[in-house]
């Protein structure tokens, strides 16, 4: 193994599972280099574009988009139509620096939809319920590697990573930076304020705490609102893309005296967004499960004793409703099951009512949870910020191909996977060069 980035050391990201020197370079040079088209799943009945909207009111449509975040999208969309955000639904979140294909739905009698410069729109149907979030298997990527130093390093990395996937290229499966905000990794920080019941700091967090990797016209405002907390200035202050800082602010300057004031301007975010706070808190924590067990030098591909396992659903991927934990006893039979694809080492995303396993698994969750200053009973919260937890894999797989000149990886991965955890390992760069 190897140190990770520092930067990435701050969302829980710990360790580079290959030793070999990276290739050096950088993601996102432009758009179209880095394409991501989704593998959809919609499992409801679909209808033709004329079917009855009274039956089926849901008006399905794919779009590839330039330049859109996935969030922003939706509302130009909603706005576009005269309606509201909430009736505009999506299967996976995608952001701005890519293009990306994927699947959407709107709730629209007729089928006319807005012109969105960025955006090729293509209809699909009718559908008695909307595209809910997760109608994915996975997504498939095209990635170009500019100003690579090293590129004949590519397939060294992606031997070790065969080594670490028993034969399969293989990478534990962390949250990606973009998951807590690439140049202001905050959410988690946020998050876990907001489990802790700290709605004030939660708040001023969100709106004024700055970074060194924002622009400095951004840093200067943060700070001078940190400084000050004059909300009835910020929409002068702060720069116009900062939208919801802008909201809360909006709300902080109407008065806040008690902790459900901070919440209450917490839910100027969409219902989404609001889960999404508490959700980068449990990203974190599972990151610093997966770190824990590589320090520890457990196996990821297969069970000890205390793990708790998930079994294959219809499509092969990992269901989190059917577990196991394993005894000692059975670790060998679920080894094999692991081996097959039958079955997944998984950790906690820690909600209300997640099961920690036993044995030394459940002690790593308890030291992280110890050192990070939350408890399971915690994520009992109001409205979208409550969670009952859930588990998720803690390793990865794919098929790889490499191109060369320029350096190119072609691959696909499971839904709620990054890309940018496998592409991490072949670059060993900055994180601000993978986003």
């Amino acid at each position: 193994m190897r140190e990770a980035h520092p930067v990435e050391a701050e969302v829980g990201i710990e360790w580079y599972v290959s030793d070999a020197d990276g290739t050096g370079g950088r993601l996102r040079d432009r758009p179209e280099e880095f394409r991501v088209r989704e593998r959809e799943a919609f499992g409801a009945d679909l209808r033709p574009i004329d079917a009855d909207p009274g039956s089926y009111p849901h008006l399905l449509f794919r779009a590839t988009l330039v330049g859109w975040d996935t969030n922003d999208f939706a509302s130009a969309v909603s706005n576009a139509l005269g309606i509201s955000r909430e009736r505009v639904s999506w299967a996976g979140t995608k952001d701005k620096h890519a293009v990306t294909t994927q699947l959407f739905s709107v709730r629209l009698d007729d089928d006319d939809l807005p012109t969105i410069d960025g955006a090729e729109i293509e209809l699909v149907g009718r559908a008695g319920r909307p595209v809910l979030f997760g109608d994915l298997l996975g997504n498939e990527f095209d990635l170009v590697v500019r100003d690579a130093e090293r590129p004949g390093q590519a397939s060294i990395v992606a031997e070790q990573l065969r080594q670490f996937g028993d034969g399969d290229v293989a990478v534990p499966n962390y949250f990606g930076q973009q998951r807590f905000g690439s140049k202001r990794p905050i959410t988690h920080r946020v998050g876990l304020d907001i489990v802790r019941g700290e709605w004030e700091t939660a708040a001023v967090r969100y709106v004024t705490e700055s970074s060194e990797r924002e622009p400095e016209r951004t840093r200067e405002a943060r700070d001078a609102l940190a400084e000050t907390r004059a909300w009835e200035r910020a929409d002068e202050i702060l720069p116009g893309g900062l939208r919801y800082e802008r909201a809360i602010a909006g709300r902080l300057e109407s008065g806040a005296e008690q902790p459900s004031d901070y919440r209450d301007a917490l839910e100027r975010f969409p219902s989404n967004l609001q889960a999404l706070l508490v959700n980068a808190a449990q990203s974190y924590v599972f990151n610093r499960i997966c770190s824990k067990r590589l320090d520890r030098g457990l196996p990821f591909g297969r069970p000890v004793a205390g793990d708790v396992v998930c079994f294959a659903d219809d499509n092969g991927l990992p269901d989190p409703d059917r577990t196991q934990t394993v005894d000692a006893d059975r670790v060998d039979v679920v080894a094999r099951h692991c081996e097959r694809g039958r079955a997944f080492v998984t950790a906690p995303l820690v909600g209300t009512e997640t099961s920690f396993g036993a044995g030394e698994p459940a002690e790593i969750v308890h030291e992280v949870l110890d050192d990070v200053g939350i408890e399971r009973r915690e994520f009992d919260l109001p409205g979208a910020f409550g969670s009952s937890g859930t588990r998720r894999a803690i390793r990865v797989l794919t098929e790889l191909e490499l191109g060369n000149d320029p350096l190119t990886l072609r691959f696909s991965l499971p839904k709620g996977s990054y890309a940018t955890v496998l592409s991490r390992e072949f670059l060993k760069v900055d994180p601000d060069r993978l986003s």
